[in-house]
């Protein structure tokens, strides 16, 4: 029932009406709280597990990625501060466009290898090297340069580039070319240690290298161990060829050579009168 207490110098207080309550009902109603509290504590326990497992699982995976990394990093044998195979390329032909001869030199190495298809032995040794790139860059006067098309480098140092010559920028036909070069370090930066160079020739044959290796083809399958011969040591053929060359038809190619020799002469001194000349009427 519902009843009024007063107390001696308070005011009384407000009537609340309490139904009474059965056993059963409260009895259901202390499971439920219970159940709830249950639950809630599992839900907590269940995330503080997740998120402990995503910050475990995080920190594994750096400590796996980080080992494969500098395992990756040092099998290359290229880390972060060291300069790529690409970037040095492109300062190697900046310093021959700028005859920066100096700074060219500390991108060769002592050992430096270097196969240029338009001579017949290959530049051996800085200083031979040095002496190749001096002589280039005093023959492209100070009006043409190199002008880089692509660069692109692959594993272990290596890099390769195409590329042609301009005159104020204008491209100079049968100029363009190919170098492939391989580096190596020293200290915290890398060295030109080998290079092979390719050059368009001039000399278009067309079909005729076709028919020319046909021939050859054939001339090889036929004599398979006259061929083996020949490739192992094919200096030694040259040299024969040589000898018959000057004893038979040296004495008659000499004398057209000196012809040939003074008629070039003659054309030079042409050319330069003739140049000289017109820089006073095209000024």
């Amino acid at each position: 029932m519902a009843t009024v207490l007063n107390f001696s110098g308070k005011t009384p207080s407000q009537r609340m009406c309490l139904k009474p309550m059965t056993g059963p009902a409260i009895s259901s109603m202390a499971i439920k709280r219970t159940f709830q509290f249950e639950q809630n504590k599992r839900d907590a326990l269940q995330h503080c597990i997740y998120v402990k497992r995503k910050a475990e699982n995080k920190q594994l995976n750096d400590h796996r990625l980080f080992p494969v990394m500098a395992a990756a990093q040092r099998s290359s044998g290229i880390y972060p501060s060291s300069p790529s195979p690409s970037d040095t390329i492109k300062k190697f032909y900046k310093c021959i466009n700028e005859k920066n001869l100096k700074q060219l030199g500390d991108y060769i190495s002592e050992g430096c290898y270097i196969e240029e298809c338009s001579f017949n032995t290959p530049l051996q040794g800085k200083k031979e090297v040095m002496n190749f790139f001096e002589q280039l860059i005093t023959g492209m006067g100070q009006n043409v340069k190199f002008c880089i098309q692509h660069v692109c480098e692959g594993d272990e140092l290596i890099g390769a580039a195409n590329w042609h010559m301009e005159w104020k920028d204008k491209q100079i036909p049968y100029t363009r070319g190919c170098s492939f070069f391989e580096f190596s370090k020293k200290g915290e930066k890398i060295v030109l240690k080998k290079a092979q160079i390719v050059i368009e020739s001039p000399i278009k044959p067309g079909t005729v290298v076709l028919s020319l290796l046909k021939t050859m083809t054939t001339l090889f399958d036929g004599f398979p161990k006259t061929t083996e011969w020949f490739l192992k040591s094919p200096h030694i053929v040259f040299q024969w060829l040589w000898k018959i060359y000057t004893i038979l038809f040296a004495p008659l190619v000499d004398s057209y050579l000196r012809l040939w020799n003074l008629a070039a002469r003659l054309l030079s001194y042409a050319y330069y009168i003739v140049l000289y000349i017109a820089k006073f009427f095209f000024k």
